[in-house]
Formats: structure tokens, sequence, C-alpha cells
């Protein structure tokens, strides 16, 4: 019988109670832990990342040695640590959600992806080079409705999450059995209608932060 991999998150039931809110976890697969929640940010908290980041968004680039690629067509920018006070807020709620300290998290990435634009399959964590203190854990915050098109999705399990404002998929990767973390290849499919504003949040294995 196989044995099951510990797990990172933390709950007990449908829901996850942070300091602020109360989350809903709507589906869920055990290995790898993969969960879509709802009501992870407000509409007026999605609205301001928008209105907020609109401007600073420039064509996004891959890998630790950030270079342009056809892969990724979308654009993004990195919000400053605890930016502003609606920042530190979602930090520390998204902290709380992932089980991490914010010391482990790299800054909050906002994507913008138009018509046509997509992130081919990919891994979040590092997967070349002796990476010390690796990615482990994922959540993609959606800030808009997708009119058609722009699912996460993971090509190995054939689960596709349909963009819904408000909401997020919570993923990792950080199991002995590597077969489990290949498990987590997804991708951002094609906006075919309207377009998809996204924030994203990765946690590491060990302190990222210098605060």
């Amino acid at each position: 019988m196989a044995i099951i991999e510990q797990t990172i998150f933390n709950s007990f039931g449908n829901k996850i109670i942070t300091k602020d809110k109360e989350i809903q976890i709507v589906g869920k697969m055990d290995e790898p832990l993969i969960l879509i929640l709802d009501n992870v940010l407000s509409y007026t908290e999605c609205d301001a990342l928008i209105n907020l980041t609109n401007n600073r968004m420039q064509r996004a680039k891959i890998g630790k040695s950030r270079v342009v690629s056809n892969i990724r067509t979308n654009s993004n920018m990195f919000l400053e640590e605890s930016e502003n006070e609606l920042i530190q807020k979602i930090e520390t709620r998204v902290s709380e959600l992932m089980n991490i300290p914010v010391s482990h998290a790299e800054p909050l990435q906002i994507l913008h992806y138009k018509a046509g634009e997509q992130y081919h399959p990919h891994f979040d964590y590092f997967t070349s080079g002796n990476v010390v203190n690796n990615r482990i854990s994922t959540l993609v915050m959606y800030l808009n409705d997708v009119e058609k098109g722009g699912e996460t999705y993971f090509p190995s399990l054939r689960l596709a999450v349909t963009p819904k404002k408000g909401s997020a998929v919570y993923f990792e990767y950080f199991y002995n059995d590597n077969r489990l973390n290949e498990l987590t290849l997804h991708a951002g499919n094609p906006v075919e209608v309207g377009e998809k504003w996204v924030a994203t949040q990765w946690m590491r294995r060990q302190r990222h932060r210098n605060n």
C-alpha cells in the first residue's frame, strides 16, 4: 500500500478560518494536494490589485535567468514586499492560508493575460542547477471572471480550474516522491474571450525575505 505523503496545508472540514476571512474549500485532490478555494479575496481587493498594477505591467519572463520566451506570452509585475496596507493584509492572510511564514514568501506577483495570451505547461519549482531554497507551494488567486478560456490546467491530471473572481487554486510540490511533484505540471490556457488578471504567491522552503 502506498504511503500517503505529509502535506504542508492544514485544514479541517470544508473551511479555512484566517484572522480576517472565512475561506471555503470547493474542490480537492489529495496527492498532489490541490485545493480549489472560494472567497480568498474580496471583490474590492481584486479591483484594488488591478488598479494598483495596471500601469506597471511588463512582458513576463521565465526561469531563474529571467528571459522572454514564447512559452509565456502574458505580462506581469512583482509588488514590493508589504508595499502598502492592502498588500500587507493580503500577504498575512495568504501566509496563514498556505501555512508558511511570510518570511518564506516571494513578492506577490500580478499577471495579466489579454485575449490569445497563455503560459505553456511548466513547473513552478526549479528543476535544474543547485537550488538551495526551492519553491514548495503556489497560490493562484483570480482577480476577475474570464468570459472564455484562461483556465489553470494540469495536463497530467486532466484537471482545469476556471477563473472566478475572488477564488484561488492552491497546490504544493515539496514531496519526497518526485512523481507527485511532476504531477503539478500546469499551464495558463489561452484566454479566448476577454482578459484574465491573476495574483500569484510562491512560497520557499526556507526564509526568502530579509525582513
